[in-house]
């Protein structure tokens, strides 16, 4: 492992006086094993085919029943689950953490754990009582595996709001916030007043059992804050549909109020952005503008966005406006346009400001490295990057050579938890999925190479 990372420092080299474009050609796969590199393969070329990804949950079931649960499960851990996963126990992604900071990434764990918008309603509040164990305890396992934190001293994790809260309630004030537009009743100051005071609650627009929901939501979400902050762990809360987003903002905006203040040393609560979201660009600006007049510090995901053919599918069948950018073409001009943005929000306000560049989009994250080099922003400052583990290795690898802060997206926990989470994610993604070409294109050169005898190969 020491071997990796000298080699890796080796190769980044001293900075240049001039910006010079990242070479994402696949060198940067010297360092992982010939057999990582044939499952990468594999699995991606798997993934890439559309009844796979669409038909996921029944090809898994279908295997269990024909080769037996053991078989199957044993194929699954090799494959997709191998791939994507860190692992089930403590030891497990330690190892995974590990060497990925041997290849100089760093994690960023996520709990495979979320309410689906077409789910049966829970009852009562030991489900989400339960996920809110298990974050407590991704809080902890985040800071204990990092023997290196982020450049603020922190480390990250990410969160998603549905696994705290109900699908039912943030579909319930978003309803409400889209007809009354500001209302005092629901202002984050007072939702940020009432997770610190404890006293409950009472929205005139929800019923008894809505705002007794609301009152244990609140709670949970300030007992996760609180812990991420005695453990300096920031929180990167995940975005989803356009039908609750309103409301996730609208609680993301509650634990700010309360968490990102400057003496809180950075932010600790993040949102995510979606830029194949039409209104993005100009949400972006208002609420960074908003955070600046509050005093408060801002932190931003930029993600394109994972749930197009959704959103439109509902859009039709609700009569409504496509929410969406016509075309990836334009999705692409409004991730760069939110990018120039931040980066100069990040330029003019330091540490008050963070930005997680999330994309596997090389001309994304060329724009990213060189705005940086123009704006003075340091390699390990307040811009990092993020891809998910098993993905985008040839840019990933390359930038973490190069000195800069690089995040994987790392799931964790049994078969049974992840697979149907890692299924969902990729009919989620399934442009990110099949235009995997170039990754593929590099591992299948590089595998050749090694057959060959031309490329080195990395040993542990």
């Amino acid at each position: 492992m020491l071997r990796i990372c000298r080699a890796l420092c080796s190769r980044a080299g001293a900075p240049s006086r001039d910006w010079q474009p990242l070479s994402f050609d696949g060198s940067a796969f010297h360092h992982k094993t010939t057999a990582e590199l044939a499952r990468a393969f594999l699995v991606l070329r798997l993934c890439a085919w559309p009844p796979v990804v669409t038909h996921g949950l029944a090809l898994q079931s279908w295997s269990q029943r024909l080769l037996g649960s053991r078989v199957s499960r044993a194929l699954l851990r090799a494959s997709m689950y191998g791939q994507f996963v860190a692992g089930e126990t403590t030891e497990e992604v330690r190892d995974c953490v590990q060497k990925l900071q041997g290849l100089g990434l760093r994690p960023l764990l996520a709990v495979p754990i979320e309410e689906e918008p077409d789910s049966a309603a829970k009852t009562g509040e030991s489900w989400y009582e339960d996920n809110l164990r298990a974050m407590l305890r991704c809080v902890e396992m985040s800071r204990g595996l990092v023997e290196t934190p982020g450049p603020t001293g922190n480390s990250i994790m990410q969160l998603r709001m549905t696994a705290l809260t109900s699908i039912r309630l943030c579909k319930e004030l978003t309803s409400w916030m889209r007809k009354a537009g500001s209302s005092s009743e629901l202002s984050p100051e007072k939702l940020a007043e009432a997770m610190d005071s404890g006293q409950s609650l009472q929205i005139s627009f929800l019923n008894a059992e809505q705002n007794r929901h609301l009152q244990a939501s609140l709670s949970r979400l300030h007992r996760m804050a609180q812990k991420a902050h005695a453990q300096h762990v920031q929180l990167l809360v995940d975005a989803e549909y356009t039908f609750i987003n309103p409301a996730l903002s609208l609680l993301v905006a509650a634990l700010a109020a309360r968490w990102n203040r400057p003496k809180e040393g950075g932010p600790l609560v993040w949102n995510t952005y979606q830029a194949y979201l039409q209104d993005t660009h100009e949400r972006l600006r208002r609420e960074a503008e908003a955070a600046r007049r509050a005093g408060l510090a801002f932190g931003v995901k930029l993600v394109r966005g994972a749930y197009m053919e959704k959103e439109r599918m509902v859009a039709r069948l609700q009569g409504t406006e496509d929410p969406t950018q016509p075309d990836y073409e334009a999705t692409n001009r409004s991730y760069s346009q939110c990018l120039e943005l931040m980066m100069n929000q990040v330029s003019l306000h330091g540490p008050m400001c963070h930005l997680m560049v999330a994309s596997h989009n090389e001309e994304s994250v060329h724009q990213a490295t060189r705005r940086m080099w123009d704006l003075g922003i340091p390699v390990d400052g307040p811009v990092c990057f993020g891809q998910l583990l098993g993905m985008c290795d040839h840019v990933s690898l390359s930038l973490g050579q190069a000195g800069y802060a690089v995040y994987k997206s790392i799931p964790y926990g049994s078969l049974e938890e992840v697979i149907p989470y890692l299924i969902r994610r990729a009919q989620e993604n399934r442009s990110v999925m099949q235009g995997a070409r170039r990754e593929q294109m590099l591992l299948s050169q590089e595998l050749w190479q090694r057959l060959l005898g031309r490329s080195p190969r990395v040993s542990y």
